[in-house]
């Protein structure tokens, strides 16, 4: 293999346009930092205080809420170490920067904050607003929701890469990590978004909202909860000694969105710092199984058959849809066992019938306020009911993802060039150091001859 000289390497102009990345920093901290000094001056007036004559007022069980003040402090620092991500991800290169912010990450948006709320759970109180107009969502939920979406629009996956508690506290972990075979990875890769349509149907009915209840890593930066989540939490943290950010690759549904937007983001994140030399150097250095090798054209003979099974997969998509939607149709039972009004008619139907000996604190709760058993019933019912509806389109959902995927992985695209797949690269840098024209950018070596021989 021929070399490339320094000369050659370094007269290329850089495809990042440092300037333009540091104006948009730039400009989302200011518009963002306009915004909270506005919504921080409506704060006081949205909950006016009320006034008592001749009244003592009552000591308050629950505890007391935190100062509104945090809340912004914390928006303010998402979006400081979102811009510090993109900035070493993307202009500085910087794995050992990415590194040290995912630390500082993992210790205040996950142990100071306690993991709560952040903008993997904000995706569910933004459903249930955009679902019920009486569901008042603070501001800065929503800020924690957009952000991270508006930041990969523009530089890609910077967010999981150091910016996220969850995706942080498994790249501190990552040790060793095993390639997944390509049928495995792929197939595991649906379940983020079969995740996703759940969550969005269980927050549109008001039933719970299942990404916070059975997130794995909130007990542990609580340092308390739900044993079974603990255990979980530790499962996938050995886990990931051994297979790269398990979570973040088959489960987090917030990352199906952010996947779905890397893939159009205006920059991404790239192996050499200028041109690929082909090197081969960076092949196995993602341990999450992000980089692309290059794809020669297909042959012509093959084109035609290459064609037929496109067709045949764009075909078959509605019928996934279609199937997808009658078989979650069928689903409104199980999936309404979740809803605990459903839960609790089912308890008193068996308590009535003498199914079941002695009673519950909630039906015990229930028969003390004196509802008619019926209405009880009709309301259990009607929630049932409209869980076939949400069952339907949650099975619609999964035929649209099967279908999408299957089309996708039939399209062949050409590439020339090592490159990581915008959809699922995290932007880490890890692959950064095994490239030959980064150590020539850093000045550790002249020329890419002295590595590639």
């Amino acid at each position: 293999m021929g070399t490339v000289p320094l000369e050659r390497l370094m007269k290329k102009e850089r495809r990042m346009p440092d300037v333009r990345i540091r104006q948009i920093c730039l400009g989302l901290v200011v518009g963002a930092g306009a915004g909270l000094a506005w919504a921080s001056a409506l704060a006081s007036d949205l909950i006016p205080t009320p006034e008592f004559a001749d009244h003592a007022i009552p000591v308050s069980m629950p505890p007391v809420p935190e100062s509104p003040a945090w809340e912004w402090i914390n928006i303010a620092v998402l979006i400081a170490a979102l811009c510090l991500a993109s900035y070493f991800a993307l202009v500085n290169r910087s794995r050992r920067g990415l590194f040290l912010l995912a630390v500082a990450s993992l210790i205040w948006f996950g142990f100071v904050r306690d993991g709560c709320v952040c903008s993997i759970g904000a995706t569910q109180n933004v459903v249930y607003a955009l679902s019920d107009p009486a569901y008042a969502i603070p501001a800065t939920v929503v800020l924690l929701f957009v952000l991270p979406l508006v930041f990969t629009l523009f530089f890609g996956r910077t967010f999981c890469a150091a910016v996220c508690p969850l995706g942080a506290i498994q790249e501190v972990l990552t040790v060793r990590s095993v390639r997944v075979p390509g049928w495995l990875d792929h197939a595991l890769g649906l379940i983020p978004y079969l995740y996703l349509g759940t969550a969005v149907i269980f927050a549109v009915s008001g039933t719970a909202f299942v990404i916070c209840r059975y997130d794995p890593f909130v007990a542990m930066f609580r340092l308390s909860g739900d044993v079974n989540m603990l255990v979980f939490g530790a499962s996938l943290l050995f886990l990931g000694l051994f297979v790269g950010r398990p979570y973040c690759r088959y489960l987090c549904p917030y990352g199906a969105i952010l996947g779905v937007l890397s893939s159009v983001a205006k920059w991404h994140v790239r192996i050499p710092p200028e041109d690929c030399i082909q090197c081969r150097l960076c092949e196995d250095s993602c341990p999450y199984g992000a980089i692309q090798e290059p794809a020669p054209p297909l042959a012509p003979e093959a084109k035609p058959a290459a064609r037929r099974r496109l067709a045949g997969l764009l075909l078959l998509a509605p019928v996934l849809i279609a199937a997808g939607g009658g078989l979650g149709s069928l689903l409104a039972v199980p999936l309404s066992q979740l809803d605990p009004q459903v839960r609790l008619a089912e308890r008193v139907r068996l308590e009535d019938t003498g199914q079941v000996s002695g009673t519950t604190d909630a039906s015990e709760a229930f028969r003390a306020t004196g509802q008619p058993v019926d209405e009880l019933y009709r309301t259990a019912i009607d929630r049932r009911q409209r869980f076939r509806t949400l069952g339907g389109w949650l099975g619609a959902w999964a035929g649209l993802v099967i279908g999408v995927k299957l089309v996708t992985l039939s399209i062949r695209r050409r590439r020339t060039d090592y490159q990581p797949d915008r959809s699922r690269c995290v932007s880490c840098g890890r692959c950064y150091w095994y490239c030959p024209g980064e150590q020539v950018r850093l000045g550790l070596i002249r020329d890419v001859s002295e590595v590639v021989k």
